[in-house]
């Protein structure tokens, strides 16, 4: 388990480090399996095994950790430009992708939903769908496909990818912080992410029936 914690670390420690992260969240908007938030509280876990009270004590804090503020934005970033690809795609899709976007009821009621909250200006929805599974990719589809502009679309995208990214990288960085760079912090950290992850979910489900209450 050391040797293996050792070879991720070494990964971690790298420039390259960066791309993959960027690569990954980018692409899990196509492809929601990619473990991009894994990659990116693994590599805030080796910031915080870097940058902790153990290696400044002895003296050795290492200059090739990933810098956390430099992890964020790079994730944040590569989920906007994730975002705004799918949400181009889609409103370039035409009659076809309208008629998909019609035979699925989750499609549909996604599309009544963010076309209202944009027109009125609360786009919390959209924050909301960046950590449900699958939620960034539905959102940006429908916005896409429901010819939103971009502006309604776009500070809400930035804020979303920008929560996501820093509640990751907080999750990876003060998980090794306080149970260091071992498997249990990582999962600790992982498991936070993901119940996250359900609980954006779950309010997201309720919210059509409080608004039917209301």
């Amino acid at each position: 388990m050391v040797e293996s914690l050792g070879s991720i670390g070494s990964l971690v420690s790298s420039p390259w480090i960066y791309v993959l992260v960027a690569v990954s969240v980018l692409l899990d908007i196509f492809l929601p399996v990619l473990p991009s938030g894994v990659l990116v509280i693994t590599a805030a876990t080796a910031a915080a095994a870097g940058t902790g009270a153990g290696a400044a004590a002895a003296g050795r804090v290492p200059q090739d950790v990933p810098d956390i503020l430099v992890l964020t934005l790079c994730a944040a970033t590569a989920s906007v430009l994730g975002d705004l690809a799918v949400y181009r795609l889609a409103w370039r899709g035409g009659p076809r992708l309208d008629r998909a976007i019609a035979r699925s009821r989750r499609l549909t009621t996604a599309q009544e939903r963010l076309g209202g909250a944009l027109a009125r200006g609360g786009g919390a929805l959209v924050v909301l769908a960046r950590f449900a599974p699958a939620g960034r990719s539905v959102v940006s589809l429908v916005a896409g496909a429901a010819h939103r502009r971009v502006r309604e679309f776009l500070p809400w995208s930035a804020l979303a990818g920008l929560a996501w990214a820093a509640y990751s990288v907080a999750l990876g960085y003060f998980g090794g912080q306080w149970l260091g760079a071992t498997w249990l912090g990582a999962a600790v950290s992982l498991v936070a992410l993901f119940g996250a992850g359900a609980g954006a979910a779950y309010l997201m489900r309720r919210r059509p029936r409080t608004t039917e209450a209301s």
